[in-house]
């Protein structure tokens, strides 16, 4: 090999793992959602859900939401509960157990529970616990 050649190979490998390590970095469980994993909302369905913050951490519901957000689920409601909790709940209000496990894995550790909504408003509702870390948070300046 020349080395002109030699050199376009080495900055074609260097540029690749530079956009691997970006796409790697911007979620939280590497890339399996970058790629398109199950930890996304399905393509073309509206899943509505509720974010609760059980626990006594001012801003866990907002970031929550954000994490559901980025990952295409469509938080439409937030609020905090008034008793306390350890462990993080996903309730399935809707009948697709798919979407409360898809929920679940990105805001683990979590429980699922099935509990049917005749309102139809909501499909998934989240009780934060105390247990959950949010992922760290991107510096935009």
């Amino acid at each position: 090999m020349t080395p002109r050649v030699l050199v376009v190979a080495m900055i074609i490998v260097a540029v690749g793992a530079i956009v691997a390590g970006a796409v790697a970095m911007r979620s939280r469980s590497g890339f399996r959602v970058a790629v398109g994993g199950f930890d996304r909302a399905p393509e073309s369905v509206r899943v509505r859900v509720q974010v609760l913050n059980g626990t006594s951490t001012r801003g866990l519901a907002r970031r929550a939401t954000m994490l559901l957000r980025d990952h295409g689920f469509d938080v439409v409601e937030t609020g905090t509960l008034s008793d306390s909790r350890d462990t993080t709940l996903v309730l399935d209000l809707s009948g697709h157990p798919d979407w409360a496990r898809r929920v679940a894995r990105l805001i683990a550790p979590a429980r699922i529970e099935a509990r049917r909504d005749s309102s139809r408003y909501l499909d998934i509702a989240v009780v934060l616990g105390a247990t959950w870390r949010p992922p760290a948070q991107p510096f935009y300046p």
